[in-house]
């Protein structure tokens, strides 16, 4: 399946969960109720609902408002949330009050000096790595 056939699927499960029939007319009144910008037409939800197409962030962003759904699963899926989740959660729990001062001291030296720091530190990592290989 496709990037826009995906989203289409996840628009149709979620107009669905939300009770709504899935009928373009629908999603184009619901949609326009709720967008500030310019309303869009029938042939541009039907390309949602089809997988034809993807709406813009902006647009995205009040479907998922409407349809009580996170943005992010709503265009990318539930998989790419929970491995967001997996990522954070490693990241707060793998670093503790040295790495972080170090960490916001890094943050605090201008862009030239950050980036000889960058280097330093994916050098030793490389070197961590042939030395772990055996090598």
């Amino acid at each position: 399946m496709n990037e826009k056939a995906e989203f289409a699927a996840r628009l149709r499960e979620a107009m669905t969960q939300s009770g709504y029939p899935l009928r373009p007319v629908v999603l184009e009144r619901e949609f326009n109720t709720r967008y500030w910008g310019q309303s869009v037409t029938m042939q541009a939800v039907r390309r949602w609902l089809r997988g034809e197409a993807i709406p813009s962030q902006e647009k995205l962003q009040v479907l998922a408002d409407w349809l009580k759904v996170e943005p992010q699963v709503l265009r990318f899926g539930e998989a790419v949330r929970q491995s967001v989740q997996q990522h954070k959660q490693r990241w707060d729990e793998g670093v503790g009050y040295q790495e972080r001062e170090a960490f916001e001291a890094f943050l605090q030296l201008p862009a030239p000096q950050r980036k000889i720091v960058r280097e330093v530190i994916l050098a030793f990592a490389k070197a961590g790595k042939v030395e772990a290989a055996g090598g």
